[in-house]
């Protein structure tokens, strides 16, 4: 075969591609690399027994599909001549073949060929150190490397099988990060994915075949989806590139057995991509997709507010199709479509032979805080800490006894760890080893260690600690599940607590029931009927309490308001009365003889429907109503002073107000031996007689016995008493009495 013709066969897909790609490439150049780089290796082989010219060929293809520069593409055909080929040539002899550039890059990977992330991290980070000062030097070093990763790992099935393992291994926990870091999602896709059917060829083949069935059964949605999208976007006038996938093995991989989630619950299975003019259109574009489709809650991302640290910048929203089938559109603009697709070398400018260095140097700031990091470490250690955070920051990948890779956020514990694998192992977990030691649960493991998780069939479940130590919001979320679905009678206690020592907090001195209809109120305003709801959110950490603290506030003021209104001075029961009585709040109260009456139920004794009651008059809000042997009302009819403000009071029994459906809070106390069921025996009764429970408060009387006061929701004396009889039988329980306050 004849050299043209051998050149032609090879190079063709890579010179079309330059030729039209509309940039300013020296060809001449690039042909005199191949043809150089084709001598040099001029009989040797592949694993596969390729001609080992056909790799620096493809890595070239590669290196041109991200638009980088002559001298990138040149280097990409020589990368292993120097070292493949020493005997015949040599940095200097490229310098003066090629320019110092070409030399440079050369030089630069042939450096990088012997990192190993097996080896010991003391002894691999002078290659590591070699590489960010390479990248340092100029970022076309690691470009091309990641190039040539990726042919590699496409042809990686002709290695033996122990060096296909470590490629992946140091493929999936070194190479995809990087480009994930430059922001070149195309090749750290296929690297994942690549690496993955090394790695669990089983799991891969598991997600893959999930993918094919599902695909199949929904073969015709994207194109549907696509064809009624497209013509409401022209309705709008909005020029648009609509694009469809399926997404890779990998994410839902990662999803599937590291969020121990089901393949259904994968919402984002099926995307759309709208590429648009400019950044005013992709919003346009959102509101049409949310007029379109109903949005799936919490799946909405905006990445052009907040890009990404990659750079990366889209707009993400999952939304229901008409078929029930969930899928994620992703809005951009064309130029947030390529820094989404090269990443860093999206902005590298090569057409003039330009280099936009102020830009370049902003988006690579973190490779320079790392040199100097390495140049004023005193012991590799602090170095190795530094790389973790800042180059491969977004993730940690540790391992499993059982040799398996599992990737957590930066800074997560072996708590977090526990979760990613299962919630069933966190909830059980009563300990951890790294590499075999063991070690504290809140410990954050770093790349590269071996964890093994301890667990225990006796574990009580998760500490509430875990909260404030965990990283992770999967993991987070997991623990609250677990209280909020064991622990709720805890969790209220936990809760009311919480909320009493807030509104305690702001000053005024108020009884535990006053508190707790302040809390009622909010609990209310923020759309939870029930009390104990609130309480229990709080308790298990659904909510902060700083989320309602302001609303605490305001009830408060509002309530305080009107204490200090009923201090004020006596008016008759006449002057209670206005015209606009009809609309005031009467209670169901008659008050001698007058229906109509401003009135309030003393907190004191909390009197229901049934008792005997007697109206005591205040100035400014009308008529406090109260228990007729109230202790209060038994003090207060010794003063002589205030035996004309006392005003006969009973109950209108027509009145809206002391119908079957109105509810009147009233006290009870509970004494009780105390044990590990017993609140949880005594919410559960009430739960059963659909009794509201608006307070629960309990005090140690002794080593053994426990008083506590509830504050529930009745209808009347009646229903009050079936309430005391149905606590009298529980279990333990020595009394069940009418609480005075």
């Amino acid at each position: 075969m004849s050299k043209e013709l051998h050149t032609s066969v090879n190079t063709d897909k890579l010179f079309s591609m330059l030729k039209t790609s509309g940039k300013n490439y020296d060809l001449e150049k690039i042909q005199k690399a191949y043809e150089y780089a084709d001598k040099l290796h001029e009989g040797q082989f592949r694993n596969s027994g390729d001609p080992y010219i056909s790799h620096p060929i493809a890595v070239a293809e590669i290196v041109a599909s991200l638009g980088l520069d002559t001298d990138s593409i040149c280097a990409a055909f020589l990368h292993d001549t120097v070292e493949d080929c020493p005997d015949k040539t040599n940095l200097g002899i490229l310098r003066s073949l090629f320019g110092e550039d070409v030399a440079l890059l050369v030089d630069g990977l042939t450096k990088l060929e012997n990192i190993n992330i097996q080896d010991k991290e003391e002894a691999q980070m002078e290659n590591i150190r070699k590489m960010l000062l390479a990248m340092s030097k100029d970022i076309r070093v690691i470009f091309i490397k990641l190039c040539d990763r990726l042919h590699n790992m496409r042809t990686l099935s002709a290695k033996p099988e122990n060096k296909r393992r470590t490629t992946a291994l140091e493929t999936m926990n070194v190479y995809a990060p990087l480009a994930h870091r430059l922001g070149i999602q195309r090749i750290k896709q296929e690297l994942e994915n690549l690496a993955l059917g090394y790695l669990d060829p089983i799991g891969y083949a598991e997600v893959n075949a999930d993918i094919e069935r599902k695909y199949g059964q929904n073969r015709d949605f994207l194109e549907s989806v696509r064809k009624y999208i497209s013509d409401k976007l022209e309705e709008y006038n909005i020029r648009f590139t609509l694009e469809g996938r399926v997404k890779t093995v990998y994410s839902i991989y990662r999803k599937m057995f590291y969020q121990n989630k089901s393949f259904d619950e994968v919402y984002d299975f099926y995307a759309l991509r709208i590429i648009v003019e400019n950044e005013l259109e992709c919003y346009a574009a959102l509101g049409v997709i949310h007029e379109l489709f109903k949005s799936v809650p919490g799946r909405f991302k905006d990445y052009i507010s907040t890009p990404k640290p990659n750079m990366y910048q889209s707009l993400h929203t999952t939304v229901i199709g008409r078929a029930g089938v969930p899928f994620e559109v992703q809005i951009r603009t064309w130029e947030m479509h390529h820094i989404a697709e090269y990443g860093v070398a999206a902005h590298w400018k090569y057409k003039s032979g330009e280099q936009s260095k102020e830009e370049i140097d902003r988006k690579l700031s973190w490779i320079s805080r790392l040199i100097d990091t390495e140049d004023s470490a005193e012991d590799p250690d602090e170095f190795m800490r530094a790389l973790k955070i800042d180059l491969f920051h977004d993730e940690t990948f540790v391992f499993t006894p059982k040799g398996d890779v599992v990737s957590l956020p930066q800074g997560s514990t072996l708590i977090d760890f526990a979760y990613s694998i299962h919630s069933g192992v966190g909830n059980k977990m009563v300990g951890a080893k790294i590499n075999g030691m063991i070690a504290p649960i809140d410990r954050i493991p770093e790349t590269g260690d071996i964890v093994e998780i301890l667990t225990s069939a006796t574990s009580k479940g998760p500490s509430r600690d875990w909260l404030k130590i965990v990283r992770t919001s999967e993991a987070r979320s997991k623990i609250r599940q677990w209280f909020k679905k064991e622990k709720r009678s805890e969790n209220i206690l936990v809760g009311r607590s919480e909320v009493m020592k807030e509104i305690t907090r702001f000053g005024h001195q108020l009884t535990d029931t006053q508190k707790a209809e302040i809390a009622l109120n909010v609990a209310r305003r923020i759309g939870m009927q029930e009390l104990d709801d609130m309480y229990n959110t709080i308790g298990y950490g659904g909510m902060a309490l700083s989320k309602i603290a302001a609303k605490l506030r305001d009830e408060y003021d509002r309530y305080v308001k009107q204490i200090e209104a009923t201090q004020l001075s006596v008016v008759e029961v006449s002057q209670v009365k206005t015209e606009t009585r009809r609309h005031a709040h009467t209670g169901g109260i008659i008050i001698d003889g007058e229906i109509g009456c401003a009135v309030k139920f003393a907190k004191c004794c909390n009197p229901l429907p049934g008792d005997e009651v007697i109206g005591f008059v205040t100035k400014g809000y009308g008529v406090s109503v109260h228990k007729r042997d109230c202790p209060n009302v038994l003090n207060s009819m010794r003063n002589e002073e205030n035996q004309s403000r006392w005003k006969h009071a009973e109950w209108d029994l027509d009145s809206d107000s002391t119908s079957s459906k109105a509810l009147f809070e009233s006290a009870i106390q509970i004494q009780a031996e105390n044990h590990i069921t017993l609140l949880a025996e005594i919410t559960t009764a009430l739960a059963e007689m659909k009794v509201s429970l608006l307070s629960i408060h309990t005090q140690k009387r002794s080593e053994t016995t426990i008083l506590i006061y509830l504050t529930v929701g009745c209808k009347n004396v009646d229903h009050f008493n079936s309430i005391l009889s149905r606590l009298r039988v529980i279990r333990n329980v020595d009394s069940v009495t009418r609480a005075i306050g």
